[in-house]
């Protein structure tokens, strides 16, 4: 009897499970992880996973590869839509203040209008510039070829002036066929007078913060479906709040402020565009371009079959 029981004190864990496979019985084991979900739930789990950021990379390459592409006159037509659309922005916010009284507060609530032309832009699925910035340049480090560099300066070039050419098409109509009401067009001056006070030198500074906001814009979402709304608002809004210039928004105020006199084609160029456009160029490209592709650009390369 003291030997059977010294026997089974020496059985090793091996031997448990062979026993049990012997009586056709299966040793308890932990259950797999997720193993109690349904198929549904399970596919909800997969849904509910953030995209990684080399996932996000990848979605804006092949979106900016697919606009590199394409023909001019689509560029230049869905441009100038977008120029004319985004002209939108500077008139609602100018209708929104022209009816809400005098106060600090009320400026914070009126900005909320510069959101409106990115929104019709941006779902509309029209081409603006800034965000051409990101889309166009992933590529270009992706490739590493001349060709691709010379396809994104194509791209800028032709969707730049597209967007300008809308931008003065709605600074026309808006400066001189009978739309605007006299208290918003006061209204539009004010904004006006506000972004031709600034420097060239804050210019460009405040549009390194309009570049990496829209930049951001796009990478945001590339990775996420049913806020489009939420954060385009937000995110536009922000630059509207914090007196960022925006190259094509900006550019209906510049246009409008030249054609009823409220400042010239010199300080429109030299004080306001230039500085403007190499800012925002520098905010998305330089900084958020660069530091987004820094991040991701082993996990690009990597092999898949070795993780």
């Amino acid at each position: 009897m003291a030997e059977k029981s010294s026997k089974e004190s020496k059985k090793t864990p091996k031997d448990g499970v062979k026993e049990a496979q012997d009586e056709g019985t299966t040793p308890p084991s932990d259950p797999a992880p997720g193993s109690g979900l349904s198929r549904k739930e399970k596919q909800q789990v997969r849904e509910g996973v953030r995209h990684r950021p080399a996932v996000v990379y990848e979605i804006i390459r092949v979106q900016g590869e697919i606009e590199l592409r394409r023909p001019v006159s689509a560029l230049w037509w869905s441009g100038v839509a977008a120029g004319i659309s985004i002209g939108f922005s500077f008139l609602t916010e100018a209708g929104i203040a022209a009816h809400l009284p005098e106060g600090g507060w009320s400026v914070i609530i009126a900005k909320l209008g510069y959101a409106v032309g990115f929104l019709i832009v941006i779902l509309g699925h029209q081409q603006l510039f800034t965000e051409n910035v990101l889309t166009a340049v992933l590529p270009v480090m992706a490739r590493k070829q001349v060709t691709w560099v010379l396809r994104m300066l194509r791209l800028w070039g032709i969707v730049l002036g597209a967007n300008i050419a809308g931008c003065l098409i709605f600074a026309l109509a808006i400066a001189f066929l009978p739309i605007v009401p006299a208290d918003v067009a006061a209204a539009l001056s004010r904004i006006v007078t506000t972004v031709m006070s600034n420097t060239p030198g804050e210019m460009f500074a405040k549009g390194i913060g309009a570049g990496w906001l829209i930049a951001a814009l796009v990478w945001i979402l590339s990775s996420t479906e049913h806020v489009e709304f939420l954060i385009i608002s937000l995110l536009t809004y922000l630059i509207a709040l914090f007196g960022f210039t925006h190259i094509v928004a900006g550019s209906v105020e510049a246009l409008y402020g030249v054609l009823t006199g409220l400042t010239t084609w010199d300080a429109a160029i030299f004080r306001f565009f230039l500085p403007t456009l190499a800012g925002n160029v520098f905010g998305g490209t330089v900084l958020f371009s660069v530091l987004s592709y820094a991040q991701v650009r082993e996990e690009i390369y990597a092999d898949p079959d070795a993780k």
